[in-house]
């Protein structure tokens, strides 16, 4: 069975730890729906490669063509990857942003990983304070552990033991929520009818129209 995994990382510098968590998480959840059986395709999101756009999305209401694929990937996946870097207590304002401009019921009930960087273990909290109510608000499933990574946590680039732990424990969450669904549908075409040609001329018995 074939399944999409979107990534998406809202980390600003180059390289990043943040996407360098956001990999790591992806390559586990990876491991583990092919574990079970499954083909998995994964889109990796880097939303400082399009802040422009979405910036402009939020001032016209209208996505580029580039965000909008994005955007298209991101709501069709049977899974989402999300990872932010921890400004000021809580996520960046790229990451927010992010999910403004997308539609309110785009991801519900989409099984979601979350995770976050920052500089200090202080800021592992706003995981749960503000990361995991947006999502709430979003109605989407999040599992139940999210993943913080401090400086102390990577190892020449490697997860640690402890934060290598976190990541299977959570790809192996993510993993059950999405292997008991059946794959995603694509996104909704705007242009596709909901009505069949005679409710549109208000006739719904199938009689024929004079």
């Amino acid at each position: 069975m074939k399944r999409t995994l979107a990534v998406v990382s809202a980390g600003l510098s180059q390289p990043s730890s943040t996407r360098l968590l956001a990999d790591q998480l992806a390559a586990a959840t990876r491991d583990e729906l092919v574990r079970r059986g499954a083909e998995v395709q994964l889109h990796v999101v880097d939303l400082r490669e399009y802040a422009h756009d979405v910036v402009n999305n939020m001032l016209t209401g209208f996505a580029p063509a580039a965000l909008r694929e994005v955007v298209d990937r991101v709501t069709a996946a049977d899974g989402l990857i999300a990872v932010t870097p921890i400004f000021s207590a809580s996520y960046n304002g790229l990451f927010k942003s992010f999910f403004d401009v997308l539609d309110s019921e785009s991801l519900v009930d989409r099984p979601v990983l979350i995770g976050a960087t920052g500089g200090t273990a202080r800021h592992s909290l706003a995981l749960e304070h503000a990361v995991r109510p947006m999502f709430a608000y979003l109605r989407s499933v999040v599992v139940p552990t999210a993943v913080f990574a401090a400086p102390e946590d990577w190892a020449d680039g490697t997860a640690d033991g402890a934060l290598r732990g976190r990541i299977r424990r959570a790809a192996g969450e993510l993993a059950d929520q999405i292997d008991r669904r059946p794959p995603a549908g694509g996104p909704a075409d705007p242009f596709a009818l909901t009505t069949d040609f005679l409710q549109m001329l208000g006739r719904g018995d199938g009689a024929p129209v004079s």
